[in-house]
């Protein structure tokens, strides 16, 4: 067991060298597992009482083994930010958020893709899709509106054309899936599985605002909710994520009936039903009159909602809703998310996903916090 000359703890001039040697051999002793760095500090605190240092002395001791252990974490200390979502293993907990990210490849000449835990590319449904007419996107203050109605050239398109291209970019890709009938759902799923063995998960959109049939029309009552996750169940084996709307009275209930129906997660939220009015033309921005609201704007209600389904339901939930940095990626953690999707953002900054990564793995080190799962849920 290490040793030291207590008196020296007294001397001011060997403060600086006993609480180095402190913190190596409790570092030391960390990397043996048999002691966790974050307890350092507190070792220093008993260390101090034990020699009967003054409360001055004990200041500095404490400011001293704070700055020191900083210091050598940054330089050692990987921490561990892995999640699993069902059946789904990511390297990190980011992920980016349907209809603002492309089918990814879009975004490669911006950042890699390799340092986040998955993307998911736009929603997918059975057939084509024009979406709606123009205009169908306007800022808002903090957010913005969009009506894009969800347009993609179909699944089989997307099985043929885009799937090739899209694996092998160091990290998961996930699919949306929307339809306007649980028949519409259970098909894209059934081709999915049948013919992209590489898409480990889908994420099934029961809540997009925009969309005038199947959508809402699902997502807003528990039994439409688990009629489409029962459907889906029965079609794909991998992981399947249910995308809830915030647009209902209580979204808890909707959470429990779809994970009684056997979703392995819950992401949310989706857009917030919102309007704007251009006073001057005296006529609605959105060619749809309404749209869904995203960004900045939305996140303390989206915060909120994570917290109370994470407390209610033994799935994971993933959070999503104005993220923009590391920070607010963080509080959906705390409040109970194992996972976020960036989406607003992308259009800002299209490196922010790998920039939200790092900044959460440097809240990590920053607090000698050893894993991820030690902040999750801890509001």
């Amino acid at each position: 067991m290490f040793k030291y000359n207590v008196v020296a703890c007294n001397l001011l001039d060997r403060l600086e060298f006993q609480v180095t040697m402190i913190i190596d051999h409790i570092l030391i002793q960390s990397y043996k597992k048999t002691l966790f760095p974050t307890k350092i500090l507190h070792f220093g605190f008993e260390t101090a009482d034990k020699v009967g240092s003054s409360l001055s002395l004990l200041k500095k001791l404490s400011n001293f083994a704070s700055f020191k252990i900083n210091m050598i974490m940054a330089d050692n200390f990987t921490p561990d930010t892995r999640v699993c979502i069902g059946k789904l293993n990511l390297k990190n907990p980011v992920l980016t958020a349907s209809g603002t990210f492309g089918y990814g490849e879009e975004f490669t000449d911006f950042m890699d893709l390799g340092s986040i835990g998955g993307f998911i590319v736009k929603g997918t449904t059975l057939n084509h899709r024009e979406g709606n007419p123009y205009p169908r996107m306007v800022e808002t203050p903090s957010g913005m509106l969009n009506a894009v109605g969800l347009q993609n050239k179909g699944v089989d398109y997307f099985i043929d054309k885009i799937y090739p291209r899209i694996i092998g970019f160091g990290s998961e890709p996930i699919v949306n899936v929307s339809g306007a009938s649980v028949g519409d759902y259970v098909e894209v799923c059934r081709r999915l599985q049948e013919r992209c063995p590489m898409i480990k998960a889908i994420e099934v959109n029961i809540s997009c605002p925009n969309v005038k049939q199947g959508g809402m029309a699902f997502g807003t009552t528990c039994d439409g909710a688990a009629e489409v996750t029962r459907a889906v169940r029965d079609a794909w084996d991998g992981t399947l994520i249910v995308k809830l709307s915030p647009n209902v009275t209580d979204i808890v209930s909707i959470a429990r009936a779809v994970e009684d129906q056997g979703a392995d997660s819950v992401s949310l939220i989706n857009t917030l039903l919102g309007m704007a009015v251009d006073v001057e033309r005296r006529r609605p921005y959105l060619s749809t009159v309404t749209g869904g609201l995203s960004g900045p704007a939305v996140r303390p209600v989206a915060v909120r909602m994570v917290w109370q389904v994470a407390k209610a339901v033994k799935i994971p939930v993933i959070g999503l809703g104005g993220i923009m940095n590391g920070r607010d990626a963080l509080e959906f953690i705390m409040a109970g998310a194992t996972a976020v999707e960036i989406g607003t953002a992308n259009f800002i900054d299209p490196a922010a996903p790998e920039h939200i990564a790092r900044e959460i793995t440097d809240y990590l080190v920053r607090n000698n916090i050893p894993s991820i799962d030690d902040i999750r849920g801890i509001i």
